[in-house]
């Protein structure tokens, strides 16, 4: 959390508490702020969540040395949930924070979109030919 809240920082060149007043402030102001600054505070979460499974995982293996049971195991689970809400938030404030990530520069999410539109479709669209039923003659069997 401290390096990416240094980043933060750095990008913006002010404190996240100074920064997150700036937004409160003025939402509007400066779109990209409000999105950090919004992501960042969901990450938080995600990482006060894992702190408390994790904490409780280590509460009951500390406890109950031997084989996982149930409850032991789905408390693991839970960790393993929170760390993955963690990291996901964590890329997200990272791809808010890179310039040069992709789709924020050039014509749209793919640098090609401009010139695509114009080309049409890349497969055909119209339906394909099937071929026609083969008629049937009464009393024949095949």
């Amino acid at each position: 959390m401290g390096v990416i809240t240094e980043q933060i920082e750095r990008r913006f060149h002010m404190s996240l508490p100074e920064l997150r007043r700036a937004v409160a402030a003025a939402p509007q102001a400066h779109p990209e702020a409000t999105d950090v600054v919004h992501w960042h505070g969901l990450l938080t979460k995600a990482q006060e969540a894992l702190e408390t499974a994790e904490d409780a995982l280590v509460a009951v293996l500390g406890a109950e040395p031997g084989e996982l049971d149930d409850p032991a195991m789905n408390l693991a689970r839970q960790v393993n949930a929170a760390v993955s809400v963690r990291d996901g938030r964590a890329m997200v404030v990272r791809f808010l924070l890179d310039p040069d990530a992709p789709g924020k520069r050039g014509p749209g999410a793919w640098r090609g979109a401009v010139q695509a539109a114009g080309r049409g479709p890349a497969l055909p669209t119209s339906p394909p030919v099937r071929p026609a039923p083969a008629a049937s003659v009464r009393g024949m069997s095949r």
